[in-house]
């Protein structure tokens, strides 16, 4: 990088993928001219606390800013607000933006960022389009949920899609006092984790009068004097509000009219710096496939704390540095009512397509000393290989109190560097009685499985 040339950085979308690239390039080149564009007047807000603020936990939506427009435009960043991107001439290094108004302007870039995010799966269900039925995924879908709660008090919903959203806003929904019911197509919520670990989830649904339906795929809804959801054995459940969460796929239209490649997942093909194979431009966030750190390929694996990665070694690499991603390991965790489900790595299906000889061992266990009041039974699962003694991943559920997530960035991090299970008993983990135990649940959870492994043998 030269630092007497000024480059103009362009940035297609302002959530977490382009402002830490635009912050990242700031820090590196001070020089460089960074314009961050968004589709919307909400730029760096935390689109994974929507739900929260919906339950009511987060009383003012302002307060899921990560960074506030004054903050950002401080940082030497230029936002352009409401406008759309609308089409990309890589040849003449140039963007077509759309005003809310309608006018429609032309910006030139020396290097350009894509950062379209993802949008939400539409399912094959009729009557989607019908008032009271929402989808959830930006700020303007959190404002028509709670301008229609506001409003018309309703007392019933229906959540379609048993995975992070839909759990989420079962929970929200039914703290606001709203009897819900929620259907997934697949014999367990929550599909990330085994069966099993779902279960509880579902128990954990349920005791708190979540009505849980699995196994039955949604028609179509119908709209008479109040919403009819209809799944494909003829049942009907009754709602005054329907939230569709069936996950979400890469926003690529953008990119694809350029002649931007595709790949896994048919999200934006990128290799680990990044860069598309168009010359000037990266990509990064919820709309490029994710380098797999365990399975060392490409898959679509969109994550909010990937996409602040991603961004960050875009950014770097747009201002002239030499940065890879070092890989997504699909490390997650959802509070549910007072239950956390946590996950990282490898299922145990998913192992043996890529090769492996997995072996899945459970294990429950408290997550404190048992003699110290309040000790929870924690729920954990290990995969390894059975021949390599080499950890694959590891599932967890526990009570919202039991660090369930914290237990997971151990195997997230045991992950990362490639460690056997047995390694894990040599970690030097911290240890008081209100919290762990001498060997702490993680340890006794590798202890478990080595066990299993050597009965088998």
């Amino acid at each position: 990088m030269n630092p007497s040339l000024t480059h103009r950085m362009l940035i297609i979308g302002a959530s977490d993928a382009g402002i830490s690239a635009a912050l990242r390039i700031r820090e590196l080149d001070p020089r460089a001219e960074v314009t961050v564009v968004a589709k919307d007047a909400y730029p760096n807000f935390s689109i994974c606390g929507l739900p929260f603020y919906l339950s009511g936990e987060v009383a003012d939506w302002r307060e899921l800013v990560h960074r506030t427009a004054e903050e950002i435009t401080e940082k030497g960043i230029h936002l352009l607000l409401a406008h759309e991107a609308i089409s990309i001439d890589p040849e003449a290094k140039q963007v077509s933006m759309r005003a809310a108004g309608g006018d429609v302007r032309r910006i030139g870039y020396d290097k350009l960022l894509i950062a379209t995010g993802a949008e939400s799966i539409k399912p094959p269900v009729e009557g989607l389009d019908s008032p009271g039925v929402f989808f959830l995924r930006w700020m303007a879908d959190s404002f028509a949920i709670k301008r229609f709660m506001d409003k018309n008090q309703p007392k019933r919903a229906v959540v379609i899609g048993g995975g992070y959203i839909g759990l989420e806003m079962a929970d929200a929904l039914t703290r606001k006092g709203i009897a819900v019911t929620l259907v997934e197509f697949a014999p367990e919520v929550l599909t990330t984790l085994d069966p099993e670990l779902g279960a509880l989830i579902r128990a954990e649904l349920e005791s708190v009068g979540v009505r849980v339906i699995t196994g039955k795929a949604v028609q179509r809804i119908s709209r008479d004097n109040e919403l009819q959801v209809h799944n494909n054995t003829g049942e009907t459940e009754a709602a005054d509000m329907v939230l569709v969460a069936a996950g979400a796929r890469p926003a690529t239209d953008l990119a694809r009219s350029a002649g931007i490649g595709i790949g896994a997942g048919n999200a934006i093909s990128v290799d680990r710096t990044m860069a598309t194979q168009k010359p000037g431009i990266w990509s990064a966030g919820d709309c490029v496939q994710t380098w797999h750190r365990l399975l060392e390929r490409h898959v679509y694996l969109p994550l909010g704390t990937t996409a602040h990665k991603q961004g960050r070694v875009a950014g770097e690499n747009m201002a002239g540095g030499k940065c890879e991603f070092q890989g997504s390991l699909g490390t997650q965790a959802v509070k549910v009512f007072d239950r956390v489900a946590a996950r990282t790595g490898l299922k145990d299906q998913d192992a043996a397509d890529a090769g492996f000889d997995p072996l899945t061992v459970p294990l429950v266990t408290p997550d404190h000393k048992a003699y110290y009041p309040g000790a929870e039974q924690l729920h954990i699962r290990i995969t390894g290989d059975r021949s390599s003694g080499r950890l694959l991943g590891a599932q967890m559920v526990g009570h919202r109190t039991s660090e369930v997530s914290k237990r997971i960035d151990i195997f997230a991090a045991a992950l990362y560097n490639k460690m056997q299970i047995r390694e894990l008993c040599d970690l030097d983990l911290s240890y008081t009685p209100p919290l762990s135990s001498p060997w702490d649940p993680v340890q006794a959870a590798a202890m478990a499985w080595y066990g299993s492994r050597e009965k088998q043998h």
